[in-house]
């Protein structure tokens, strides 16, 4: 990704940044992913001891 800021300065300090709209939903989208993948990690975490069945037997014990 390639992004094109411009920054707004106000009184010698970088206060605002402005992106062409496209940039910044490829940004926010990026963003979603992290956040979804880091609950993703966390949801593996908190259920990596659990009992668990293969899916070849549960598609078996039901028949499909």
């Amino acid at each position: 990704m390639t992004f094109h800021p411009q920054i707004i300065e106000k009184d010698g300090k970088k206060e605002f940044v402005v992106l062409p709209y496209e940039e910044f939903l490829q940004i926010q989208e990026a963003l979603e992913d992290f956040e979804d993948l880091k609950e993703l990690r966390k949801e593996k975490e908190e259920t990596k001891d659990l009992l668990t069945t293969p899916l070849d037997k549960v598609a078996k014990d039901l028949n499909l």
